[in-house]
Order: structure tokens, then C-alpha cells, then sequence
């Protein structure tokens, strides 16, 4: 008894067994092997057929009720383990038929004798071709249809994926989604892709089904016959009605639930550009134009009214066409006044709110805007024109592009209206302090002469708001006379959003936030999080590395080679724990890219340098020692030398020239902090920093 109870404790029961998932389909996958190779017992045999009829009803429902094709992604293996069904249930009918036949229309169990007396009906005839037709519409329109859209649509979904990638990668720059967002996406895209090509293959199961079908019955008929008339003494007319009458039964017994299972199919991939489940979806894209209810109402009708055609299918139709029409018209005025209604409800409570509600303490220290673009009345229409010219897409790239060149995560520029600005005006503001402001004339054009000549055009005089340069605001029908001269054509909405570029770069130190910071340092190839670890927080801290990537930013140093940024970090960390000077040896080990990125396209670049007399007065002006360095320059000299500055860059500018300053790295930072309050867009470099493979172009000296 002891040994029989420790047997039993390590044995699983049977309902154990069919606990395990894994365990019950290996068995059910077995029991079809099994069925294919020994005789099924007639009632057992009723059993599978009801089973399989029930298995496919099932699969159609499923492919009806789901919202997206690849929520089915089990369906090609689903629809193999259907096929096999059907055809073990084919080979075990067909020994039954042929071993039994001469027993009777019975001898393969009551379903298959049930379908071939309905479908016969005493005309072996219609049988025949009713079961002939059956095959003609599983095979040649649902089941090659199906397969060709599986096809297509794998094709489509594959050539697809790298656009759909691109786009997600997009977003995720854009701070449109975040990366959990985005992995979630991209997981859809190559499910769904996978799903496709593998319904393409899994088509081949259904057509292959049909055509073992038809074989099946061809062979069952002559078979039977043989056997009945030549071994079991049966007169032709006997075995023919009698194994006709089986074979019929048998086939449409197994070609119904392929049928079925091949509509499915076809529901299933052709579901591929519908949202939700599939009646749901027809009705609504059915009752959603009314008139076209109304006008097949009318054909109808006209159609019931030709001579010969009986009038009452017709006007029932039409009566109930033109019925639905009506009803859908009404549903649809029904939810156009709820809408209008809902939203003049939310209007007032918004106002009531703004009017009525107390400031709470959660109230006060709401964020505040990082970016902000504050927009005249007259400004609105900007975010709604051509698609390529809208202003919230402009923007959207601007983002991208700033990621792209920066290196940095730029925050959402947030766009509202502003009441108090004059119509055609405009206000950007960083974090909410004022940084730029300048007006566009929506409808018309701005143009400038590249030559720095007055331009001979009809239009109201201005300012290009970015860079200060004269400018014309002109009427849209001038565009092909301005062509014509040369002159610079932009749009209203390429101006605001240069502008706009123009702000941000210039405070874009501001916008690199501690978040930004540690989210870069996060996604950094593992390669580096060993170095990372090494310095912080032993020699410094992310919030150190955050004012060194706001200096670099701040005199529009991209900041993408991170690695190389942070190994110049260590370098320097080694001999200080000065900012600027860490920053000054970061600077160094980016000058290949400092340099080469600000050459022109020839790889040239195009320098002025300090007069030696200036050089001295910087650096005598500078007091202190090591790291507690000062600049002392008086402010008189300090006057003279922005004006000299700015008399060799205008005539510089007015030759097409924006060359770098180049000075010694001893004083650079200092010339920097003097310049960037006049021209923060010049740039300033030592002669260290340029590299020494680039070709080098002087334009003159500062004097």
C-alpha cells in the first residue's frame, strides 16, 4: 500500500495532464496521427466530424470578432492543425467507404450518410455538381484570392519596414513617444510583418486541402465501385448509388468545414486596412454617406418598375434602402448636435472655471514653458496650410534637426494664440522670459538681394528678423519678377520658424536640462558606462557635465560624440575642477569636429585673426591665477574693441564673408565672453583647436 501511494504522489492524474497546455495539444497532435493509420469506429467517427465542423465555425467567429489581423498571429498554425484534421478524417472515411460500403449507406457513420441523402436527394446528378461547385468556389475564387492578398500584403508589409521604422525613430526624436512607446511599435511592426509572410505560406495549406479533396472523392467513387461489384457481388447500379451516395456525403462532410476555414482566411487578410471588429467597421462605412443609400433606393426602385421584372422583391429593397438612408441621415445630424452641444457645454464650464475657480497651492508651481511661440490673430492661419508649409511641422522638423546637428533633446515648443500682440506679430519666448520678436504678412513674401543691393520691387520695406538683413515683404503674384533678379524668396512661415532656430541656438545653453543630461548618459553604449562610472560622482558630477555640455552648446558645439567629450572630461579632471578649463581641454580633443564643421563646403576654413596689439591688451587685462582667473579690460577699451569688431565683420558681411575669429587659447574664453553679448552666432576658436589637415583661408586681422 505504501509503495501504491508513492507511485500515486509521483504520478500526474489524468486532469493533470489536461492542465498542461503543451501536453494536451502533443496528444491531440498524436490522436491525428493515430487516426491516419488505424480504423475509427462509426460513432467515434460522427464525433470528429462534428468536431471539425464546430472547429472551423469556431475559427470564423474569431476571424469576425478581432479588432487587428495580427491579434490572430496563432492563425497559420491554427489553420494547419485544421487541414491535418480534415484530411486524417478524409483518409479514416475512406477506409470506412471502402471497407464497409456494401453494408449500406451507413457503413461510414450517420453524418456523412445525413449529408449525402440532403444534398443528393435521389439525383446523383445535382449531387455531383453541387459538390463539384462547392470545390469551384473553396479552390479557384476564396482560396486563390485569399492566398494573393496574403501574398501582396507580405510583400507590402516588408517592403514597408524600413519607412515605418524611420517613422517611429522620428517620433522618438521628436519627443513625440517615448522609448517603451517605441518598442512596443516596432514589436507591431515585425509581428505584423511576420504574420503576413507566414499566412502567405499557411494560403498553400487551404489550396492543397481542396485539391486532395477532389482527388479523394474521384478515387472513393472508382474505388468503391471496384470493390462493390467485383468483391462484394454487388450489381453496378447498387455500388454506384451506394458509394456515390458515401463519397458525396464524405466530401462535403470535409469541404464545408474547409470552405469555412478558407473564409476565414479571407476575412483575416483582407482585414488589413479596417480598425475594429469587421461588422462594426461595414456598418459604420456603410451608413456613412447617406446619399449613396438613397441613390441605390432609387435604382431599385426604377429597376422594379422595367416590364417583365417582378415589382415586390424591388420595392421591399428599395423601401428598406431607402429607410436606412433616412436613419443613417438622422444618426448623423443626432451626433453633429450632441457634438456642437457637448462643446458649447465645455465651453462655458471652462470659462466658468477661469472665472470662479480659486488658485490652489498645486496651481502655483505649475512648470514652466520651455519654449514658447506666441502668435497674433492674423498668425493662426500659418498652422493650417499645405503640408509642407504648415508651421507645426516645421517646427516638428526643426526638432528632429536640432537632434540631428546638436546632438541634444530639444524641448516641445508649445504655440498659442496671444491677444495682445498686433495681428500679423509674433513673440517666442524662453522659458517664459522674452528672447525674440518680429512680425511675417501671411499671404505674401519676403525677398532680399544676396548682393546687398536695394531691391527695385513694389512692397513695404523691413527687416529679416533672424539676422537683420534689409528685406521686402511683396505680393505672392511678384514671385516669378523676383525670380527673375536673383533676389532670395521665403515664405512667412520659413521666416518665423529661422527666426525661431536663430532664438533657440542662441539660448539653446538654457534648454540642456539636468533630465536631458542624464538621459544621454543613459543611453550610452555600454562600452562607455565603465569610463562613466570612473568620474562621477568621484570627479564629478552629472550636474557638472550638464554646464559643460551647456558651455559646448552654448557656442554651438554639437555635443553627439559623447564618448569623446566624456574622455576629455577624464583627461581634465585629472589637473582641475575648473569648469572653463575642463571645458577648454574638452574643446581640444573636439577639434577635428569644431573645425571641419565650420568650413566651408569646399573644406576651407575662412579665418581673421587678433592684431598682436590687441592679443596683448586681452591678456594683460586678465588678473589673477589658475583657476580664479579674471577678465579686467577696462570698459573704455572694452567699447573700442566691439566697435572695431563689429566695423570688420559688416564689412566682411557686405563681401559675403562670415569668417571664424581665431585667437590664442589663453585668452579665447575671454574674447568669447565679450563677443557672444553682440554676435553670439560667431565663432570663436583657439589656434589650437584648428586642425591641422584643414586648408586654412585669412580674410585680415581684427585691428
Amino acid at each position: 500500500m505504501a509503495i501504491t501511494a508513492q507511485f500515486k504522489a509521483i504520478t500526474p492524474s489524468f486532469t493533470d495532464l489536461l492542465r498542461r497546455t503543451d501536453i494536451s495539444f502533443a496528444i491531440g497532435v498524436l490522436i491525428i496521427m493515430i487516426v491516419l493509420l488505424m480504423p475509427m469506429p462509426r460513432p467515434l467517427m460522427d464525433f470528429a466530424l462534428a468536431l471539425s465542423i464546430t472547429f472551423s465555425v469556431m475559427i470564423l467567429m474569431t476571424s469576425l470578432f478581432i479588432m487587428k489581423p495580427n491579434e490572430f498571429s496563432a492563425f497559420p498554425t491554427v489553420l494547419l492543425v485544421a487541414t491535418m484534421i480534415r484530411l486524417s478524417l478524409n483518409v479514416a472515411s475512406t477506409r470506412l467507404i471502402l471497407s464497409h460500403g456494401h453494408e449500406g449507406t451507413s457503413a461510414a457513420g450517420k453524418v456523412i450518410e445525413a449529408f449525402g441523402d440532403f444534398v443528393v436527394g435521389g439525383n446523383f446528378v445535382i449531387g455531383i455538381v453541387v459538390f463539384i461547385i462547392l470545390i469551384i468556389v473553396n479552390f479557384v475564387v476564396i482560396t486563390k484570392g485569399s492566398g494573393r492578398i496574403a501574398e501582396v500584403a507580405a510583400r507590402f508589409s516588408l517592403d514597408g519596414m524600413p519607412g515605418k521604422q524611420m517613422a517611429i525613430d522620428a517620433d522618438l526624436a521628436a519627443g513625440m513617444i517615448d522609448e517603451s512607446e517605441a518598442r512596443r511599435r516596432r514589436k507591431e511592426i515585425e509581428s505584423e510583418s511576420n504574420f503576413y509572410g507566414a499566412m502567405d505560406g499557411a494560403a498553400k495549406f487551404v489550396r492543397g486541402d481542396a485539391i486532395a479533396g477532389l482527388l479523394i472523392t474521384f478515387i472513393n467513387v472508382i474505388g468503391g465501385v471496384i470493390i462493390g461489384v467485383a468483391q462484394n457481388n454487388m450489381s453496378f447500379g447498387d455500388a454506384f448509388h451506394t458509394y456515390t451516395l458515401l463519397t458525396i456525403g464524405d466530401g462535403l462532410v470535409t469541404q464545408i468545414p474547409a470552405l469555412i476555414v478558407s473564409m476565414a482566411s479571407g476575412l483575416l487578410v483582407s482585414k488589413a486596412g479596417i480598425e475594429g471588429a469587421t461588422e462594426k467597421a461595414l456598418y459604420s462605412q456603410l451608413s456613412a454617406y447617406p446619399a449613396a443609400l438613397g441613390m441605390a433606393s432609387f435604382v431599385m426602385a426604377a429597376m422594379g418598375l422595367l416590364p417583365g421584372i417582378p415589382i415586390m422583391p424591388f420595392v421591399i429593397l428599395a423601401s428598406l434602402a431607402g429607410y436606412a438612408s433616412w436613419n443613417s441621415y438622422q444618426e448623423q445630424l443626432k451626433v453633429e448636435n450632441q457634438k456642437n452641444l457637448d462643446q458649447h457645454e465645455k465651453d462655458t464650464t471652462e470659462k466658468t472655471k477661469v472665472i470662479q475657480q480659486p488658485i490652489t497651492p498645486q496651481e502655483i508651481t505649475i512648470p514652466l514653458d520651455m519654449i514658447r511661440l506666441e502668435l497674433g490673430y492674423g498668425l493662426l492661419g500659418l498652422l493650417n496650410g499645405e503640408k509642407n508649409k504648415q508651421l507645426g511641422e516645421q517646427i516638428k522638423n526643426l526638432r528632429g534637426q536640432m537632434q540631428q546637428e546638436m546632438g541634444i533633446y530639444l524641448p516641445q515648443v508649445r504655440i498659442q494664440d496671444n491677444m495682445q500682440l498686433s495681428s500679423n506679430e509674433y513673440l517666442i519666448r524662453i522659458k517664459e522670459l522674452d528672447a525674440g520678436k518680429g512680425y511675417v504678412k501671411p499671404g505674401e513674401l519676403m525677398i532680399m538681394d544676396p548682393r546687398a543691393e536695394p531691391i527695385n520691387l513694389r512692397g513695404e520695406h523691413t527687416r529679416e528678423p533672424s539676422f537683420g538683413l534689409p528685406a521686402m515683404w511683396i505680393a505672392e503674384n511678384l514671385r516669378a519678377d523676383a525670380e527673375n533678379r536673383g533676389y532670395t524668396i521665403v515664405d512667412p512661415s520659413v521666416v518665423l520658424t529661422t527666426h525661431l532656430t536663430e532664438v533657440i541656438k542662441d539660448n539653446i545653453g538654457e534648454l540642456v536640462t539636468f533630465a536631458d543630461v542624464q538621459k544621454l548618459l543613459d543611453n550610452m553604449n555600454e562600452t562607455y558606462k565603465k569610463l562613466l562610472n570612473d568620474i562621477v560622482p568621484g570627479q564629478i558630477t552629472v550636474g557638472g557635465i550638464q554646464r559643460i555640455l551647456q558651455y559646448l552648446v552654448g557656442e554651438r558645439v554639437s555635443i553627439r560624440d559623447l564618448p569623446t567629450i566624456l574622455e576629455g572630461i577624464a583627461e581634465a579632471c585629472n589637473f582641475s575642477r575648473n569648469m572653463m578649463t575642463i571645458t577648454e581641454h574638452v574643446r581640444l580633443r573636439l577639434s577635428r569636429q569644431i573645425t571641419f564643421s565650420n568650413a566651408d563646403h569646399a573644406g576651407v576654413l575662412n579665418i581673421i585673426t587678433l592684431s598682436p596689439q590687441w592679443e596683448q591688451i586681452i591678456s594683460d587685462s586678465v588678473v589673477g591665477e589658475g583657476e580664479n582667473r579674471q577678465l579686467a579690460l577696462p570698459p573704455s577699451q572694452m567699447q573700442e574693441f566691439i566697435f572695431r569688431f563689429n566695423d570688420t565683420y559688416d564689412r566682411l558681411a557686405n563681401m559675403g564673408e562670415m569668417p571664424i575669429l581665431v585667437t590664442t587659447s589663453y585668452i579665447r574664453s575671454f574674447v568669447r565672453s565679450i563677443i557672444e553679448r553682440v554676435r553670439p552666432s560667431i565663432v570663436i576658436m583657439s589656434q589650437n583647436e584648428v586642425h591641422p589637415k584643414v586648408k586654412i583661408r585669412s580674410l585680415g586681422q581684427l585691428e
